[in-house]
């Protein structure tokens, strides 16, 4: 009884919010036009418009609607239970989230009141046309950014996940000698090798992969050439949750496009592209602060890295949009974030006057960028690449610098990744810890990006393949063990951080699908 009534819930809130959406004028439209056709019948009226709209393709843009809303809707919960509390349910979490908030806020402020910047500015008209036409090469402009700072560190971001502790659980509680071993000190819940073998199955060593099987001393027509064929007829079939199922072996070069945006539902309709006008319209109308850390961060990253440094003018346009997106601020209420607000100049202190800033409540800390440069090889339309990046966002990329219990949070991933090596690799997880070379020190950055500038880019696609095949991050946490153990050898005779650090500085060499199916399926259990 309990499951059909959080069944009619779910589909009540999925039908809410597709109602004021642009895909329901549409069909609503295209059912008042259809009855004009000679084969609408009166007597049989619902059953003709409903086979209209699935021979004309309607009813599978709708369920590809619906697939997406499930992805991004709040889990379902007791009807009374506080706004706060389906954001985030351990207050602990929420406390240490809230605390975080304040202070990368704090950074903001101080920055903005040290430089004497304005949080916000409308440009004067010279500005705006010059900005206009030099909208696609911002990259060649050297202005100095010498005075801003990234407004937070990832160490001190980690300094934060390291003290979390949860008030409720007595440190005898249900905790063994090893789990004293690692930084993370939590009790959540995550999956070790058993559990993730039976939810990543498809990885297993006897099925087929993309980053295994279509190498060149693999002929062709043993694999590549059926799975491809298939991938194209996924994307004819334009059905988002086959597209998902069929990225969890990987995503042929030529279809990925075609497939992350199927899966996210990103269709660059009109009203998209009109959308992102609106946005490039508003960053050549007003000039933000946190423009400048974008500017700085991509400078710092991207520009300085050998794969992603032609596309610093796309970065720029994207991020600058993307900072003025107001439709971003849907996705806190099932993020344990809150927007930032700032007051109007002035008016600090009081409430009516307090606004979120930046207008999409994300501040862009260092490193930021590189979550949109590897789009940037998939996309070369502004609009599209644009849509994907703020999609992949709102479903995963938030979750890698918030504090929360979510099992794609990066707590979680944080904690999976230390209880993985603790478990298969202890000696080495106990020799790293006593030089002082704790292991998640130095994963943490690679786990925050997605491993985004740390592999080829041929191997991130294929690990952001699984992301998306997956719906979790979680992926992410078995390819940083994965490497830990793959360079085991070297580490077991390493005597200090730095050295450690030394011998897992280039990862750029490094096969993601073997690595992940060696460390899930070929450890011993």
């Amino acid at each position: 009884m309990e499951e059909s009534s959080e069944l009619t819930l779910s589909i009540a809130h999925i039908v809410q919010r597709l109602k004021g959406s642009h895909l329901h004028s549409q069909i609503e439209r295209q059912a008042k036009d259809c009855l004009r056709r000679s084969e609408i019948k009166l007597e049989s009226l619902k059953e003709d418009v409903r086979s209209f709209l699935n021979k004309s393709g309607w009813e599978k843009k709708l369920q590809n609607a619906v697939y997406r809303e499930l992805h991004v809707q709040l889990p379902l919960s007791h009807p009374t239970a506080p706004p706060e509390q389906l954001k985030e349910p351990l207050a602990y979490m929420r406390k240490a989230q809230a605390s975080w908030e304040k202070r990368v806020l704090k950074s903001l402020n101080s920055m903005s009141t040290e430089l004497g910047v304005p949080l916000a500015r409308k440009r004067p008209a010279a500005e705006q046309k010059e900005l206009t036409d030099k909208w696609n090469e911002m990259g060649t402009d050297e202005a100095d950014l010498s005075r801003f700072r990234p407004v937070y560190a990832l160490k001190d971001f980690l300094e934060v996940l390291i003290s979390l502790r949860n008030s409720n659980h007595g440190s005898c509680e249900d905790v063994s000698a090893r789990s004293h071993w690692g930084l993370i000190q939590v009790p959540l819940n995550v999956r070790d090798i058993p559990q993730l073998r039976q939810a990543y199955s498809e990885l297993n060593l006897n099925s087929g992969q993309l980053g295994i099987d279509d190498h060149g001393h693999v002929h062709p027509d043993l694999f590549e050439n059926d799975y491809v064929q298939i991938g194209k007829k996924v994307v004819v079939e334009q059905d988002s949750a086959a597209a998902q199922q069929y990225s969890r072996r990987g995503c042929p070069t030529g279809l990925r496009a075609d497939l992350w945006a199927l899966i996210l539902n990103s269709t660059n309709q009109p009203q998209d592209v009109m959308h992102y006008e609106q946005l490039r319209a508003g960053v050549i109308q007003h000039d933000l602060l946190v423009d400048n850390l974008i500017y700085k961060d991509v400078k710092l990253t991207a520009s300085n890295d050998d794969y992603y440094f032609v596309f610093e003018d796309f970065l720029y346009q994207v991020l600058l949009c993307f900072s003025r997106d107001t439709a971003v601020l849907e996705h806190f209420k099932y993020n344990s974030a809150t927007p930032p607000k700032s007051y109007l100049h002035g008016k600090v202190g009081d409430g009516e006057y307090a606004v979120v800033y930046p207008p999409n409540g994300v501040i862009p800390f260092h490193g930021f960028s590189m979550y949109v440069a590897p789009l940037c090889f998939l996309y070369n339309e502004p609009s599209k690449l644009y849509s994907v990046f703020r999609e992949m966002y709102i479903r995963y990329f938030f979750r890698l610098h918030s504090i929360s219990s979510s099992h794609s949070g990066i707590v979680s991933l944080c904690l999976q990744f230390e209880r993985l090596l603790q478990t298969h690799l202890p000696q080495l997880f106990y020799h790293l810890r006593l030089i002082g070379a704790q292991p998640l020190r130095i994963a943490f950055k690679w786990m925050v990006r997605a491993f985004s500038g740390y592999l080829s880019t041929d191997q991130l696609l294929l690990l952001w393949d699984r992301i998306l095949g997956y719906d979790s991050l979680e992926v992410v946490a078995v390819l940083a063990a994965a490497v830990f153990a793959f360079r085991a050898e070297n580490l077991m005779e390493v005597t200090s951080l730095a050295s450690a650090e030394a011998v897992l500085a280039d990862l750029s060499t490094l096969k993601v699908v073997p690595l992940i199916q060696i460390f899930l399926f070929a450890t011993a259990i």
